[in-house]
């Protein structure tokens, strides 16, 4: 049978970076392979509202804020099917392959939040998959059930004040949440195959009012050889083992005047050994070195903007740079190593605001606004904005991008572009 140049280039790329290695994988997780929103390769088209560039566009089963996990032959997307939580999985040319139905939807309150706010994972071997009414399940590639448990139930009732945000992230052995709220907040891991789990850790921290809620989503790192998890919330942030959850390294001092609703959404990024932290409900961010052990707190802040930050999107970065889109549209690039402002600009002034985390992909920015409005700037040498694609119908998910293919979640569609789309 021919195969087409893209289906060629798919398997030549899963054939050489294999399929048990997560990093390597096209889009394994909600930020990408290196959890920094950034794909070097392929080409993505600028103007999204010319009908050459759109591959296909499918109609969702219902709303979602969850971004897809890629694999070179699928695309698994969760959201609600007939009131329960769901996982749907399409091939390449948008074509459902199979959907599997879990426990009932528990829905979102906010305008912008939803049962299936938590994005998928996926090691290439299986898919893990978190919703807000506390499911946690591994399926296999077939949409199998493995397992499922529900961590309310077993452990401490949800009391966040808006919708869970956080999503499952994989160690070698183990898929692990981070429940962060008023009341009792703690890392649990479970083992990928059985669902047994493997150990849970208590994380709190007195703070005032909503302080202690976080949406942040861990990232799992690698310091002097060995495998850990970086955890952004409770105005601290810290560095668990993944062998027993044990605390590692601990940086606070995010809010010494003490200040109420200092809630944590957008999740921390990372590059080298720097790890770049926005507080302050989008005032403040913060450079953190990620050496050492125990309280960093008076040593390891790098840097400091009292200036500027993010409160709902998360940055997005190279190994040098870190791309903020604050969440009235302000665009603002730092070097990582010293916080320095490299350049700012902004996209266009309106009432609504960003809640996509933006988009790096070989050299664009892409940033959703939440009507549906998603512009497109060349950040390759400042900032020079290229396109504004109004893409009718909301979008709250953060886009997508591999091997050319770039994938736009809204609330009723989710649709593929290509710059040259296949026939």
């Amino acid at each position: 049978m021919k195969r087409s140049p893209f289906l060629w280039a798919w398997t030549l790329l899963f054939t050489i970076i294999g399929a048990s290695i997560a990093a390597d994988l096209p889009w394994p997780r909600w930020r990408g392979p290196q959890d920094n929103g950034n794909v070097t390769e392929g080409e993505y088209p600028d103007n999204l509202l010319d009908q050459k560039s759109v591959a296909w566009k499918i109609k969702l089963s219902g709303i979602g804020c969850s971004t897809p996990a890629l694999l070179p032959n699928r695309i698994y997307l969760t959201g609600p099917v007939d009131g329960q939580n769901g996982v749907i999985a399409l091939d390449w040319q948008g074509k459902e392959q199979w959907r599997t139905k879990l426990a009932g939807e528990r829905r979102g309150k906010h305008r912008n939040g939803s049962a299936a706010n938590s994005s998928p994972v996926t090691d290439g071997n299986l898919l893990f998959t978190y919703f807000k009414s506390g499911e946690l399940a591994a399926l296999d590639l077939s949409g199998k059930i493995l397992w499922t448990t529900n961590l309310q139930d077993r452990f401490a009732k949800d009391t966040l004040y808006w919708d869970i945000g956080t999503s499952p992230v994989l160690t070698e052995k183990a898929v692990v949440v981070a429940v962060m709220h008023t009341g009792e907040s703690y890392l649990a891991a479970f083992e990928k195959a059985s669902g047994e789990l493997l150990w849970k850790v208590s994380r709190n921290y007195k703070t005032p009012v909503e302080g202690d809620h976080s949406y942040a989503t861990p990232i799992v790192i690698r310091r002097d050889g060995e495998e850990q998890i970086l955890v952004w919330g409770a105005e601290h942030l810290t560095i668990h083992s993944t062998a027993d959850g044990s605390k590692l390294f601990e940086c606070g001092g995010f809010n010494p005047d003490k200040k109420g609703n200092w809630v944590q959404v957008a999740s921390p990024i990372i590059a080298g050994e720097m790890a770049v932290v926005p507080y302050g409900r989008g005032a403040k961010i913060a450079g953190v070195k990620l050496t050492g052990s125990g309280d960093v707190t008076e040593t390891n802040r790098i840097w400091t903007r009292d200036d500027l930050g993010s409160f709902v999107p998360s940055p997005a970065a190279d190994q040098s740079k870190v791309y903020v889109v604050r969440d009235e549209g302000e665009v603002v690039c730092l070097d990582i190593k010293t916080g320095e402002t490299l350049w700012t600009d902004r996209f266009p002034k309106n009432r609504n605001k960003y809640y996509a985390s933006p988009l790096l992909a070989a050299g664009k920015l892409y940033a959703p606004r939440e009507d549906g409005v998603v512009f497109v700037a060349d950040i390759r040498d400042g900032f020079k904005l290229l396109t504004e694609n109004d893409m009718g119908e909301r979008i709250i998910a953060s886009p997508v991008a591999v091997a050319g293919n770039l994938l736009i979640r809204g609330e009723e569609n989710l649709t593929c572009l290509r710059k040259a789309a296949a026939p």
